[in-house]
């Protein structure tokens, strides 16, 4: 098994979409395409992609910006690794990769945030060393109210 991490160039950036959309159920796939190639043009974005023997298996968007408290970081979004290789290293490997990489690029810290449904990835963030600081706040605006 050949693991490759890379940034994936902004042209290819839609090859995300079949990961993103086992974690993003509830978005029509035609919305979620028009946000990921919205979100693709702005400059304090990149999607790091975990490649398996050629294959797309993971991806992380990362959302760069200064913040008063801690200086430069990094935000971890929609990180997403195919089932089959959960639970095999795999996660910290690109994690690690992660790290190295945003350091490079001068990042301070990385915060994230994680769905509270999905405590196998707050395991995982805390064997990581990542610690609960504060608590995330949605409020939708749109009429629906909805989530999607």
């Amino acid at each position: 098994m050949k693991i490759h991490i890379q940034i994936i160039e902004e042209e290819n950036i839609l090859t995300i979409i079949p990961l993103l959309t086992k974690l993003n159920s509830k978005t029509p796939p035609k919305l979620l395409e028009e946000r990921v190639l919205e979100i693709s043009k702005i400059s304090n974005y990149e999607c790091a992609g975990l490649y398996i023997d050629g294959k797309l298996a993971g991806i992380s968007g990362l959302w760069y910006s200064t913040r008063h408290y801690i200086g430069k970081s990094v935000e971890p979004d929609h990180v997403i690794l195919e089932e089959t290789i959960r639970g095999k290293g795999i996660g910290k490997k690109f994690f690690n990769w992660i790290d190295n990489y945003v350091i490079s690029k001068g990042c301070e810290a990385i915060e994230l945030n994680a769905y509270v449904n999905n405590p196998k990835s707050h395991k995982f963030y805390y064997n990581e060393g990542y610690n609960i600081y504060g608590f995330h706040f949605l409020k939708v605006l749109r009429p629906d109210k909805k989530f999607y």
